[in-house]
């Protein structure tokens, strides 16, 4: 374990805007960790959920909380990395509202279709989606999610063309694509993972570069489509100008919670991976993918209609 000098922080109850509603895969990781951080610094961390608006209500809600510590931000990556591409009146700046702490955990999302479409591989969808250009439909949660600019994302750097059919949320994108009324979504390993095991879906790919540990036998779609690399991640932030030395103190005890085994454990059981690292690391995440994500919505044409 880590320590840190002593000072005379926390004093008192610090609050966590979650800016998604409760029970979704950002506010259980939120609660899990937060719960054990609370632990380790002696005070009680209470969740805020302030969903709306695809997470924008939230993260500015604590934009311009008092930069003391005591209100901080912890937000799915996607909200703060694809919302400034895909909203046109975005209410806070990634980079300069914020002082990063750590990365807090990684989910992959799969890559799923229904068992009654012929393939077995990304190679076959491939194969299958340049014969049949805009004729394979997928489902999202709805235009600028995750898994809708996953899947753009996925056509640019495959050559292909599938057909875009938005929800209003991934729960009910997975539905569809379970009753076989749209063969395709990328989605969220909570989120599909108990539909692939009951042999309703079938698992093409996991969304990242290489092999996830939480899906070893399930190959990466970066072994197929070169470069392809598209990972959900939480991450706790503070507003702007909080002072260094709670900065540190918050990242050096996050990180000791998320060293924790049992920790660990229980996020692997929500299609989660515990991360970890500095606030420089988490800044170059957060540059990285606003690049990234600006390019595919700017190439893929996605917007908010």
């Amino acid at each position: 374990m880590v320590s840190l000098p002593a000072f005379a922080y926390p004093t008192k109850a610090i609050t966590v805007i979650v800016p998604q509603a409760p029970g979704g895969a950002n506010d259980a990781v939120a609660r899990l960790v937060l719960q054990n951080l609370s632990e380790r610094i002696g005070q009680s961390i209470i969740v805020e959920n302030r969903p709306g608006a695809g997470g924008n209500i939230g993260i500015q809600a604590a934009a311009k909380s008092p930069a003391d510590g005591y209100t901080l931000l912890l937000t799915v990556g996607s909200s703060l990395t694809i919302n400034p591409a895909i909203y046109k009146n975005i209410p806070f700046d990634p980079r300069k509202d914020f002082e990063p702490i750590a990365l807090v955990a990684t989910a992959p999302y799969v890559l799923v279709v229904n068992p009654s479409l012929p393939v077995s591989s990304v190679k076959d969808l491939i194969a299958m989606a340049k014969q049949k250009p805009s004729q394979i439909d997928y489902a999202s949660g709805g235009n600028g999610t995750p898994n809708h600019l996953f899947a753009e994302m996925f056509n640019l750097k495959a050559g292909v063309k599938l057909n875009h059919v938005p929800y209003k949320g991934a729960a009910a994108a997975a539905t569809d694509v379970v009753s076989g009324r749209v063969p395709v979504t990328f989605g969220s390993l909570p989120g599909v993972m108990p539909f692939v095991k009951a042999g309703k879906l079938k698992a093409l790919g996991v969304a990242t570069e290489k092999r996830s540990p939480l899906l070893p036998g399930v190959p990466a779609i970066g072994e197929t489509v070169p470069g392809y690399a598209a990972t959900s991640w939480y991450a706790l932030f503070a507003p702007a100008g909080t002072p260094k030395d709670v900065v540190a103190k918050l990242q050096v005890e996050t990180n000791n919670v998320l060293r924790s085994k049992a920790v660990q454990e229980k996020l692997a059981l929500q299609g989660a991976e515990a991360a970890g690292g500095t606030p420089e690391q988490l800044a170059e995440l957060v540059n990285r993918e606003l690049v990234q994500w600006a390019k595919v919505v700017k190439e893929s044409g996605a917007s908010l209609d």
